[in-house]
């Protein structure tokens, strides 16, 4: 008689297993159409959980269904290892994005953000010249300054741009500190006045649209800012995707007890 156990981890591991199909076809898709190194970047990640998610799922359906005692046990493993790291990775996430918020500024719409606001680790991640290359290449990319301009905003008076709100990476990218008293010229163009400020974003900041604020640490609190509450969603969607996958596992428990329970019938008849 087969077990309802059995059924449910091979009905959960064969809409896995299609679920993996578009993810492998899509990193695949990434590393022949990506024209940016951003894009680029993303293929290798996305073809590895794209052949992870189809090897696991179709362990976990042979074994199940097939009576396959071995590859369910390494089903089984795998997804202890997954649900430990998972779990390890839910802390670490909540921990590092604990630090750091955008600074509100007096007649401002917007915020500005401090490097030395975050937690270290994430300080340490984007001080690397190695690092912080690729990552503003990306938001080079993305236009993100550019957008600014394309809707209208360059014509827009320096009182109305004040109340405007801007992202965290807007805020800290494509403009200059308020610290530096640079005169408004247009939303990323500002002429340079003398400053005491001892910001050393207003030394870095340039009117050139390919540098502006990239190379600001207001640029990289920005961008941390914004991960902050990325990963923070990505933390609480972890939450939910553990408490399915210890679900799985106990299922697969029961799956793998069945198999021994019967192989034990078959050789004892």
């Amino acid at each position: 008689m087969v077990r309802i156990s059995n059924n449910l981890v091979g009905i959960l591991n064969f809409v896995t297993f299609l679920l993996s199909i578009p993810i492998l076809a899509g990193g695949i898709w990434l590393s022949r159409q990506g024209t940016s190194e951003c894009e680029r970047f993303l293929d290798r990640p996305v073809i590895a959980l794209g052949v992870f998610l189809m090897i696991v799922s179709l362990a976990g359906l042979i074994g199940a269904c097939c009576r396959v005692s071995w590859l369910l046990w390494v089903y089984l493993l795998v997804m202890f290892l997954l649900i430990v790291l998972l779990f390890c990775f839910t802390i670490f996430a909540f921990v590092v994005t604990n630090k750091g918020a955008g600074n509100t500024v007096s007649g401002r719409g917007y915020k500005e953000y401090r490097l030395g606001d975050y937690s270290s680790w994430l300080q340490k991640r984007v001080n690397s010249d190695k690092n912080w290359n690729k990552i503003k290449s990306c938001l080079e990319d993305s236009m993100v300054c550019k957008s600014l301009i394309d809707d209208g905003s360059d014509n827009t008076p320096v009182d109305v741009f004040y109340t405007r709100h801007l992202s965290s990476i807007q805020s800290g990218c494509c403009k200059p500190s308020n610290d530096c008293g640079f005169t408004y010229v247009t939303p990323t163009n500002w002429t340079k006045t003398p400053t005491t400020s001892g910001n050393p974003d207003c030394n870095a900041w340039d009117n050139d649209p390919n540098n502006l604020c990239f190379n600001c640490q207001s640029c990289k609190a920005g961008l941390l800012d914004n991960i902050k509450s990325d990963w923070k969603k990505v933390a609480v969607l972890n939450v939910i995707f553990l408490v399915f996958l210890i679900i799985v596992y106990s299922i697969g428990c029961c799956a793998f007890r069945n198999n021994r329970e019967d192989n034990s019938w078959k050789r004892y008849p």
